[in-house]
């Protein structure tokens, strides 16, 4: 088992916060990574083991508020020069959004992450997943890992077989399960929210919403807002979830694909599925006053955030209202509890709005608004 270890790097990946999109002049991961002044992650492992076919990149951005958690993606990397220098940027980009995530969510963690280089589909195997633990557990408990795209729960059980810093387990071996059940009451609770500053009602009765994605969160979400009385349009790239969802919900309706929900008549756009969700063409065509969704990564580009604000439209970031999912996993280390991690998740409506008020006080968006709350909490708990 071999491990090449970079600390103390930087990078330039993002801007402003999490949210924003690769900028880097070089295509060189190691020129991303000492030549930005765009704030540092503290360590970064390439793992790799030749037996199993395993190659992975672990990175950590911060652990000034505790250990560094975050899930492992398992993904084929697509490049014309390098996947693996793809997959290296991929996981600066997604741990430093995990730090400013769990800062939001009153969690004592730092951000993480890990990707595993291949096609899950081809390459996954237990040896492979193994070896990934083993790798994670040489950390010492620096970095805790979860569930995210590509890996399931079946898997962080093989996982903690070799590291017990390993969350997302199943049920059966101490773990929370499926973490989209509070990943969905979170995103409701953010809505929640944004109607609040929208409407003066922390409710979307009589409100119509479309969700693009009814996927593992999204058919979720569709209950919570059924529920509390709203109408619900959505959408979905396979039609059997958008089936699942009507014939358990007959009076939802779906339209054909989400260029057809951003036009429809909606108050609420949930965008539940891909990131980058938010560009100039989705921002100048929506209807809805509130944007608030489940997907990662919303905001295509940086700039963004400030078309939505100047359309009128309020948008609930994206790395606050979907954090109900790791504050679940993050439960597991003390022993599960779904009514403990459930009432933390519920925070998120309070979140929300503390960063609503923060936006207009400062004169800012709200993405920029959370970007500097979190940074804020960071500082604070920074060791000296």
């Amino acid at each position: 088992m071999g491990v090449t270890t970079v600390t103390d790097v930087r990078h330039t990946v993002s801007v402003d916060g999490p949210t924003g999109s690769a900028v880097s002049g070089s295509s060189s991961p190691l020129t991303t990574l000492f030549a930005s002044d765009q704030g540092g992650h503290e360590q970064v492992l390439l793992c790799q083991d030749r037996a199993s076919g395993l190659k992975a990149v672990i990175a950590i951005h911060s652990t000034a508020l505790g250990p560094a958690l975050g899930g492992t993606r398992f993904h084929a990397y697509a490049s014309e020069t390098c996947p693996e220098d793809a997959a290296v940027n991929d996981a600066l980009n997604l741990a430093r959004g995990m730090s400013y995530k769990n800062a939001l969510a009153g969690l004592d963690h730092g951000g993480g992450k890990a990707v595993i280089i291949g096609d899950p589909e081809q390459i996954k195997t237990e040896e492979l997943l193994l070896a990934y633990g083993r790798f994670v557990a040489s950390l010492g408990g620096r970095y805790v890992t979860a569930c995210d795209v590509g890996t399931y729960v079946a898997d962080m059980d093989v996982v903690a077989r070799e590291c017990p810093w390993t969350t997302g387990r199943s049920p059966s071996a101490g773990g929370a399960g499926d973490s989209s059940v509070l990943t969905a009451y979170g995103v409701f609770q953010g809505m929640r929210a944004s109607a609040q500053a929208s409407w003066g009602e922390p409710t979307l009765r009589g409100r119509r919403v479309g969700i693009a994605g009814v996927g593992k969160v999204g058919h979720h979400l569709v209950e919570h807002l059924l529920e509390d009385g709203a109408e619900v349009v959505v959408t979905d790239v396979r039609a059997e979830s958008v089936e699942r969802v009507r014939s358990r919900h007959p009076q939802v309706t779906a339209v054909a694909d989400t260029d057809a929900l951003i036009r429809a008549d909606l108050d609420v756009y949930a965008p539940c599925a891909l990131g980058g969700a938010l560009d100039d063409a989705t921002v100048s065509a929506l209807t809805a006053r509130v944007v608030c969704g489940a997907a990662n990564n919303q905001l295509a580009h940086p700039g963004v955030e400030k078309d939505l604000a100047d359309r009128g439209i309020l948008y609930a970031p994206d790395y606050v209202v979907n954090a109900g999912g790791v504050i679940q996993v993050a439960d597991e280390l003390h022993g599960f509890d779904f009514d403990r991690a459930k009432a933390k998740a519920a925070k998120i409506f309070d979140t929300t709005l503390a960063i609503f008020d923060r936006a207009e006080a400062d004169g800012i968006p709200p993405a920029a608004a959370a970007d500097r709350l979190a940074e804020q909490r960071m500082a604070e708990g920074r060791r000296p």
